[in-house]
């Protein structure tokens, strides 16, 4: 590389959990940079999570919920695609953790604006309930993934 490699952005803790992870949850989730909008969102997704989730008397806490949720959306391995004299293989290769967190958070978003429920609100709770029990499209998305590195196995020794 020519150039020095860009300096790592540090992003500030959420006001209402004091967590990293939460702010670039909602970065993601923001549309036109209405960032309290965003919050409004994903708070008000947790406390129904909550809700949909707190039946009797146990208590649940919808952080948990959903650290638990894209723990199951972040795959281990992707395919990236790689020239070889002409042919074009897909070769598959471990996800750096910063990458993996990103893959997460934006297919559990990306798969959230396409449920069919009325607000974000539901729609994002939703699959955020579905990802935490290991189901929905997010997690599918991963599952998808890892089958085609698994496939592609064979052109592991392709790796740069």
């Amino acid at each position: 590389m020519r150039k020095a490699k860009p300096k790592k952005r540090y992003v500030l803790p959420d006001p209402k959990f004091s967590d990293v992870l939460v702010t670039k949850f909602v970065n993601n989730l923001m549309l036109e940079g209405k960032k309290s909008i965003a919050y409004s969102i994903f708070y008000d997704a947790l406390d129904l999570v909550e809700e949909r989730l707190g039946k009797g008397e146990e208590k649940v806490n919808g952080l948990e919920i959903w650290k638990k949720a894209l723990g199951n959306v972040m795959p281990a391995v992707e395919v990236k695609s790689r020239r070889v004299g002409g042919a074009t293989f897909q070769v598959p290769t471990e996800v750096r953790p910063a990458r993996k967190e990103s893959l997460g958070i934006k297919w559990l978003i990306k798969y959230a604006r396409g449920r069919n429920e009325r607000t974000m609100v539901e729609r994002l709770a939703g699959e955020i309930i579905a990802a935490s029990k290991g189901e929905g499209s997010a997690v599918k998305k991963k599952d998808d993934t890892h089958r085609m590195a698994e496939a592609n196995k064979a052109f592991s020794h392709f790796r740069f």
